[in-house]
């Protein structure tokens, strides 16, 4: 049986406060990055879906809160071998603002197990998707979400 090639196109918050970043923790239903990981929330474009859209939708599942602003940062490429699937994935990164409240996860069953927010000061690389470990540089590098 051969590996599968899947394209996904995925919207992710960078959301900041008070120098801590908003991480979800990947389960083992995670399709791509490796589940224990800690990873943006955000998701999948569903067909039809605009990005926004989806991003408010995922972070409602992954952490309970509700976004109330959101501008592009960037966008970066992945490829993952996961579960005989090979996946191209497109990231957009967003800057996201948020409504007040505590993270928790709302989605039975989903792709994330854990909700949180983490100081920057205390985030290791190698506890990171590579996705989150790219959202770290792109606040290291000035385009901080603020």
């Amino acid at each position: 049986m051969g590996t599968r090639v899947r394209m996904r196109v995925s919207a992710y918050a960078v959301a900041v406060q008070d120098e801590r970043l908003l991480l979800a923790r990947l389960s083992e239903s995670s399709p791509i990055f490796t589940p224990g990981l800690w990873h943006l929330p955000g998701g999948g474009i569903d067909p039809g879906e605009q990005p926004v859209e989806a991003l408010a939708r995922e972070l409602l599942e992954e952490t309970g809160l509700e976004l109330t602003g959101a501008r592009l940062l960037g966008a970066r490429t992945y490829a993952v071998e996961r579960d005989a699937v090979s996946w191209h994935l497109t990231a957009l990164f967003y800057a996201a603002e948020l409504a007040a409240g505590a993270p928790a996860v709302t989605e039975t069953d989903g792709s994330t197990d854990a909700a949180r927010w983490t100081p920057l000061a205390d985030l290791a690389p190698a506890a990171l998707s590579p996705a989150a470990a790219d959202a770290l540089r792109l606040i290291g590098s000035g385009q901080h979400p603020h």
